[in-house]
């Protein structure tokens, strides 16, 4: 179901949600919302997976409700970012002022008037290369994703990172100094995305946005650098990034790595397991990597589904015969 034909290049969160509202209805599709994941098994003598979630419930008082779904087939589809990364800073607790992970960041309203530091730059920290949002009249995404039809990663890579140097000039004059793997190559092995520019850039040349070194320590009211300054600050907000908490709740160790959450086989066979068990989401490719194993696992569990039926189908027909024969 593609995006209506008015939506922009980039949709509002506002349209997004209601594509994914409409998405539902079109497909009778009931989501069940509020509800943890506290663990998913398999069941080797039912042959089937046991999901066993809880949720809170208020009726006078708050009371948790365990409610358990037993699936032939199991899609883990909590992604790359399930959980936020929280960084071990020494002085962290001794903050006075607002410290909050970009998951719990709403809007810099209650942040107005105020001095802020933004630790790391999106899930990547700042070691990460900024791209302009459009390329030729494009969005930057979009003729990435073109271009790799047709060319080698390498090759796509020196080409966005020309025109956004004509476009954007040398963002190393202002401490964003470029790692030495193009974006896309980076991205593909270590899952760092590029930033897409939205204006961030002018506020640096500016002087509205200034670039800080890593932290050594946090006090009351200030944060000591790494290159020896200490600033005050009225807040703290942490981009630091998110991880797969498929281990904390998965009893399975085939198919995912214990270590970091991702599917141990790389793309693109990372997409299936054992006993109906499928991935979608950790290919480190954005949302053209999701939509590649979502349309894999889709016609895996179509073709399983097929000669389950068919199986069931046979077996109908030769029941009475054989019945037929014993009489």
């Amino acid at each position: 179901m593609s995006f209506p034909p008015n939506f922009p290049i980039y949709p509002t969160k506002q349209q997004f949600v209601k594509y994914l509202q409409d998405y539902a209805d079109r497909f009778e599709i009931s989501p069940v919302f509020n509800r943890r994941v506290a663990s998913a098994e398999f069941d080797e003598n039912c042959r089937v997976w046991r999901v066993r979630t809880t949720a809170t419930e208020t009726a006078g008082e708050e009371v948790e409700v365990e409610v358990e779904y037993f699936s032939r087939w199991l899609v883990v589809a909590t992604g790359e970012n399930a959980e936020e990364v929280v960084p071990a800073i020494e002085g962290m607790e001794e903050f006075e002022g607002r410290v909050v992970h970009t998951s719990g960041y709403k809007s810099g309203e209650v942040y107005e008037g105020k001095k802020v530091v933004v630790v790391g730059c999106g899930n990547s920290g700042m070691e990460v290369h900024i791209l302009p949002r459009e390329m030729l009249g494009r969005s930057t995404f979009g003729l990435s994703m073109w271009l790799l039809k047709w060319l080698p990663i390498r090759l796509v890579d020196k080409f966005l990172l020309l025109v956004s140097r004509l476009m954007l000039g040398d963002t190393g004059r202002f401490g964003l100094d470029r790692p030495q793997l193009g974006p896309l190559e980076l991205k593909n092995m270590s899952g760092k995305t590029p930033v897409l520019d939205i204006g961030t850039l002018d506020k640096i040349k500016s002087g509205d946005i200034k670039i800080r070194p890593g932290i050594r320590r946090i006090r009351h009211k200030s944060i000591e650098f790494t290159d020896g300054t200490i600033e005050n600050f009225d807040a703290i907000i942490l981009a630091t990034g998110y991880k797969s908490n498929v281990p904390s709740w998965l009893k399975e160790s085939k198919m995912f790595s214990e270590k970091d959450g991702l599917p141990k086989r790389p793309f693109p066979n990372g997409w299936k397991g054992e006993c109906g068990l499928y991935a979608v989401g950790f290919t480190k490719r954005g949302l053209i990597g999701t939509s590649i194993d979502a349309k894999n696992i889709a016609d895996d569990i179509e073709r399983c589904w097929r000669i389950h039926v068919e199986a069931k189908h046979l077996s109908s027909i030769s029941w009475p015969i054989s019945l037929e024969k014993s009489i």
